[in-house]
């Protein structure tokens, strides 16, 4: 299951925003956009595969940004390249300590920062030996045969429909990490489908009744999403 990636690019400047979106979508991303620090925060908890951002903005500047992601257990996880007009190894330094992934100043190069955006979200992906494993997903007592289309509950095999099975899937590949409905959304019906977020909730339901007792593997994050437990 092919799953698009996002990045939320922060920067204050409309037509820097504007370039970098156009590029990106060109390269198959879905973009997010924010124009203050604020802003970012909040639609950093969109869960977003990467943020690009800039460090010089009014108000709450990128490092404070980046601070309050990091302490955030929702978006700590999430890589940040940031963008910046400095050329300031103390900046770079700063930036890299608490946690960016990648620095690259402006003005910005294209190609560059593709390059960049690729190299950083290929670090973040699974190894073969992980992609193995996944073949076969295992929570508790629920086992997920993917190639199989099969799931086992205690041992019990029990019938999912499609969208069921692959909502099922993409919490355990995922297990113990928030997944936002609009993820969901994204990641099973696509970001050219119309689907409202009350279609999740229904498949939600429907998937617990048919875990029964182990239902509560599925835990509800009010206001955001759901999370697969990685232990009852």
């Amino acid at each position: 299951m092919a799953i698009q990636k996002s990045i939320l690019v922060v920067d204050d400047e409309k037509d820097i925003v504007d370039l970098v979106k156009y590029n990106l979508q060109r390269e198959g991303y879905y973009i997010y956009s924010a124009r203050n620090g604020k802003e970012a925060l909040a639609v950093a908890e969109k869960l977003p595969s990467l943020i690009l951002l800039d460090v010089m903005m009014p108000e709450i500047d990128g490092i404070e940004v980046l601070k309050l992601l990091k302490k955030n257990p929702l978006t700590q996880s999430i890589p940040v390249v940031f963008l910046t007009a400095k050329g300031s190894e103390v900046d770079e330094v700063i930036g890299l300590e608490l946690g960016a992934d990648d620095y690259i100043t402006k003005p910005i190069s294209i190609p560059k920062l593709i390059a960049r955006i690729k190299t950083v979200l290929r670090k973040r992906e699974p190894g073969k030996e992980a992609l193995k494993a996944r073949e076969e997903l295992s929570v508790g007592v629920i086992k997920i045969q993917q190639a199989r289309h099969l799931v086992l509950v205690n041992d019990r095999e029990i019938f999912f429909p499609k969208k069921e099975f692959e909502i099922l899937s993409y919490l355990a590949t995922y297990q113990g990490e928030v997944v936002t409905r609009e993820r969901l959304l994204n990641a099973i019906w696509g970001h050219n489908v119309y689907v409202i977020d009350r279609t999740v909730d229904v498949h939600i339901r429907k998937i617990r009744e048919k875990l029964g007792t182990y239902a509560d593997y599925i835990e509800t994050i009010k206001g955001v999403g759901y999370r697969m437990k990685e232990d009852r």
